[in-house]
């Protein structure tokens, strides 16, 4: 199957935001945003900044036409501060002039007396004095108190994850068209169709169906895109105001200084084993360190609180989670919505129980993999587990105690340089945590010539979406795929649609698109068994662009046939609607079922280290992942191997810096992402088989965040070649940069 999409971006012709063309009246807006972290403002003077060439308005939250309010999950986010503010990049006037460099001229004119208030910017801090999002949530499973005193092994201690940034290559952008009757259009960079929609209606005063929101496709997104409604909106209120197009474009370093980030969390952890290393009891606080605004940042921490077991069996177990309000830039989703968070502290913990019993980290591992009949902590019953499955098929495909023994031979042989090497699970939940945002329509239009298009809330953002909605499409309906076309996404023709994000794009979308198509097959058979006199619709098939009346041809194409149908007044239009079904989940006991299935995977990574100077190279990753019956095992590779790099990139070398003033001190040019050179000479990914998965969507299994996972081996396998040449002191926070690589081997002890 040819992915248009790839083929488009290979050739340069792919359009984004910024590449539609505007008219000679377009204008260019800017922010102008907070110079501190925490502060009251005494005063704003805007008239030297109206007043300057090229300027058509400044406007301020007094302009704001309707909600002054932009907050996710709670109002708690003004478009533009009012008294205060919370954080730097905080924005305060929106500057609109004739071109982008006259707008940034005209901001700097702006003149603000902000008087500065202590700010907060560590996690446990904010935890301590209150500062909290939402409530604290706690889960208890079992009697961890009683267990513990029962443990022959235990290992405790403190963990810290850092953030990370998102680097799409498109950074935050909309276009926005004013309209009769005032309407508008906005073309957006964009991952929440609907919830963005409903900011832009609320915003500007004025009802949801007198805007449009366009989304043609995202130049990355990895959920940067999904929460944060301020670089759309704004452009869109300074449209409505001016009646002339308003386009906002985030250049590289502004994006990287104002926007939220993979959220950074601390971590206490206790965890309790018997001499034959079962885990007995685990206990695990997360910190979270969400920013000035809730943002999406309670949900993220209810992806890591239930995913704090990881992929293992423990029947005594009691999780805390305190999102922490600081004063940064709030931060929002990222790929693996707190998975990869939650599921570092246990690994990590099993790591350190390893050494305190003397044994490889395998062993502990495997022995206490997740099977069928096990419950997890919020009272799933797990059936149809292929967590064993994966890891076997890992040992079989490497070898992993013939690849442990020959590290540790290496290691024996070799002073200057250590290899390292860590075994990782993957047990990834896939459903919204939101129960009502598990749904998803779509809208499916055969035409007289028999082409067939689709609308779906699905966004494409270089996931592969849309050509899995096309491979769905085209299977149901028995056509070529090249016969069917993805629209836009559009909240014309798909309201209140959920964002792309947490795995569920294919699906939930594709599900929909399936019942459409469904519908629409059923009322072709009808026609058909009507037109051909037949004995009845299940004596029809379509397959192959051909018409087949109890197992032989017609002679009669799928372009003939559809003209036929519409000829005689078949309806070949179709609107579905897909809700994932029995999905519960109760906060005040902390039990239900809050995923539709589970995606499990496992994978080993080697690393090589210079104990001298404190870098390594990733020399070896081997990957399976279970993906049901695959889509596209073409996009899902791609899947895989761009989630494992982006992995190892937070695990290892991906680092922002903060001042003392809370001020993101990493720019463009000091950010560091994993490149081709990074990537291992060995990737090797295998696709589970025999895996099929009848809660989605033609028995596949997502694929897009799971395998983000995979990318912690990289840091545990660092940590272990560390490790093999010092214990005298705690194992890194992550990322292991270089620099902490050089330090832990060469600096003091604790």
């Amino acid at each position: 199957m040819r992915n248009e999409d790839t083929t488009m971006h290979v050739r340069g012709t792919s359009q984004f935001v910024d590449d539609i063309p505007v008219s000679a009246g377009a204008l260019h807006a800017v922010l102008f945003t907070s110079p501190v972290a925490r502060g009251k403002i005494r005063s704003l003077d805007i008239s030297k900044a109206a007043a300057a060439p090229g300027v058509a308005a400044v406007y301020t939250y007094r302009d704001v036409p309707g909600l002054n309010q932009v907050g996710h999950m709670m109002k708690d986010q003004p478009l533009l501060a009012v008294d205060s503010v919370e954080y730097i990049g905080q924005p305060i006037a929106l500057v609109v002039a004739e071109t982008q460099r006259a707008a940034r001229r005209a901001m700097r004119l702006i003149e603000a007396d902000i008087e500065k208030l202590e700010a907060v910017f560590d996690p446990r801090e904010a935890a301590a004095k209150g500062m909290i999002h939402g409530k604290k949530r706690m889960l208890v499973s079992g009697d961890p108190d009683a267990a513990f005193a029962r443990c022959a092994h235990v290992a405790q201690g403190r963990l810290a994850s850092g953030p990370q940034e998102h680097f799409y290559f498109e950074t935050q952008r909309a276009l926005a068209v004013p309209g009769e009757h005032d309407t508008i259009k906005v073309h957006a960079s964009a991952q929440s169709p609907g919830a963005f929609h409903h900011h832009l209606a609320e915003v500007l005063g004025i009802p949801m169906h007198k805007v449009e929101l366009d989304i043609r496709r995202l130049g990355g997104g990895f959920g940067g895109k999904e929460s944060t409604a301020v670089w759309i909106v704004a452009p869109a209120m300074a449209a409505f105001l001016l009646k002339r197009p308003v386009k906002l474009v985030l250049e590289r370093n502004d994006d990287i200084a104002t926007t939220g980030k993979r959220h950074a969390y601390e971590y206490d952890y206790k965890l309790g084993l018997d001499a034959e290393g079962n885990i007995l009891a685990y206990e695990v606080t997360l910190f979270q360190h969400a920013g000035a605004c809730a943002d999406i940042s309670p949900a993220v921490l209810g992806r890591s609180f239930l995913h704090a077991s990881g992929s293992y069996r423990i029947p005594n177990i009691r999780v805390t989670a305190v999102s922490c309000r600081t004063n940064i830039p709030p931060n929002n989703a990222f790929r693996g919505f707190g998975v990869p968070q939650g599921t570092f502290a246990i690994e990590a913990a099993l790591t350190r129980a390893a050494e305190v019993m003397g044994v490889e980290a395998e062993m502990v591992k495997r022995r206490n993999l997740l099977r069928d009949g096990d419950t997890l902590p919020y009272g799933v019953t797990l059936s149809e587990v292929n967590a064993a499955r994966c890891w076997e098929t890992l040992d079989k495909k490497t070898n992993l105690a013939a690849r442990r023994a020959a590290v540790a031979a290496y290691n024996k042989a070799h002073t200057d340089t250590k290899k390292g090497l860590a075994v990782v699970p993957v047990c990834f939940g896939i459903s919204f945590a939101q129960m009502a945002l598990n749904q998803a329509s779509s809208l499916v239009n055969i035409y007289v010539d028999g082409s067939v298009s689709v609308s779906t809330g699905a966004v494409e953002m270089g996931q592969g979406v849309n050509a899995k909605i096309r491979v769905i499409a085209a299977r149901t309906l028995g056509i070529n795929v090249d016969k069917v076309r993805v629209d836009t996404t559009n909240t014309s023709r798909i309201p209140n649609a959920s964002p792309t994000s947490a795995s569920t794009g294919a699906d939930l979308n594709g599900m929909a698109t399936k019942f459409a198509c469904e519908k629409l097959y059923a009322r072709l058979q009808e026609f058909a068994a009507r037109h051909f006199k037949a004995a009845g619709p299940a004596s029809v098939q379509i397959r192959d662009e051909n018409i087949f009346i109890d197992g032989k041809a017609e002679a009669l194409t799928w372009e003939k046939f559809v003209a036929a149908a519409q000829w005689a007044r078949v309806d070949l239009s179709e609107h579905a609607f897909y809700a994932t079904p029995n999905l519960h989940y109760d906060m005040e006991t902390e039990r239900g079922r809050p995923f539709a299935y589970y995606s499990y995977g496992a994978s080993l990574t080697e690393v090589r280290l210079d104990c001298v100077r404190g870098t390594y190279k990733i020399e070896a990753i081997d990957i399976v992942q279970d993906a049901g019956e695959s889509l596209s095992p073409a996009i899902d590779l791609g899947q895989i191997e761009g989630a494992v790099i982006q992995g190892m990139g937070w695990a290892t070398m991906e680092q922002l810096r903060y001042g003392a003033d809370g001020r993101v001190l990493t720019g463009v040019n000091a950010y560091k992402v994993p490149d081709i050179k990074f990537c291992p000479k060995r990737f090797d990914v295998t696709l589970l088989k025999d895996s099929s998965n009848p809660y989605a969507v033609c028995n596949s299994k997502a694929i897009g965040e799971p395998p983000f996972v995979h990318g912690l081996g990289a840091y545990l396998a660092l940590c272990n070649a560390l490790r093999s040449v010092r214990r005298d002191k705690d194992a890194p926070s992550l990322p292991v940069t270089p620099e902490k690589a050089f330090m832990y081997l060469h600096g003091p002890a604790q």
